[in-house]
């Protein structure tokens, strides 16, 4: 997969996988990470996937409904990739934090509802419920920030209410942020996930 990694200056600190909205590419997210910690390591994947020219981790079937069975072999190909950067660029694993926006969002969501394990935490911007119906993995101790938008037109409040209690329902220890500016990535919902970040894996 096409990425960048960046070495952290402390080695302890979670490894920050940023994954990308719709039409974005591994650059986008860059600058989040600064404003999350400056410090950590960064691995910053694009999606392999095009929809008319523009990047996405995995297919939809039209605004809001995804192609379950391309998620489930994407969502395979992220978590084997994760593990082969581990290797290749030498850090910790099992500790690794998705930052993901909308489209990237889903794919980390995914992550943690496929695979136990797979991620330390996530902050998910704006995400929808990947898939329902599913037996979720144990996800005791893995730390969830959810940021969402009481009117955002993508991802309805019920969406975000649902993932939450999804989430919570499989041990997973949740914070749910609102915001009221749509869809977009704002700075007060990142100034917000960088404090639930400091609290949950600060030193």
């Amino acid at each position: 997969m096409i990425h960048v990694f960046k070495e952290g200056k402390d080695a302890a600190k979670p490894v920050l996988l940023l994954l990308h909205g719709t039409g974005g590419t591994e650059e986008d997210l860059l600058p989040l990470a600064d404003l999350i910690d400056p410090d950590a390591a960064v691995l910053s994947v694009r999606g392999n996937v095009s929809e008319n020219g523009m990047p996405r981790f995995f297919r939809r079937l039209a605004e809001g409904i995804f192609d379950e069975e391309d998620l489930i072999f994407r969502t395979k190909e992220l978590h084997a990739f994760l593990d082969e950067a581990a290797e290749k660029y030498k850090f910790d694993r099992d500790n690794v934090i998705a930052v993901g926006y909308s489209n990237g969002a889903n794919i980390a969501g995914s992550l943690l509802f496929h695979y136990e394990g797979s991620l330390k935490g996530a902050s998910l911007h704006h995400p929808m419920v990947p898939r329902r119906g599913l037996q979720l993995p144990n996800l005791e101790g893995t730390k969830v920030f959810i940021a969402a938008g009481k009117n955002d037109p993508i991802c309805p409040m019920v969406e975000s209410e649902e993932l939450d209690e999804l989430l919570r329902g499989a041990g997973a220890e949740t914070a749910l942020h609102w915001e009221m500016n749509g869809h977009s990535l704002t700075r007060t919902e990142v100034a917000a996930a960088a404090e639930w970040f400091e609290t949950n894996f600060g030193s």
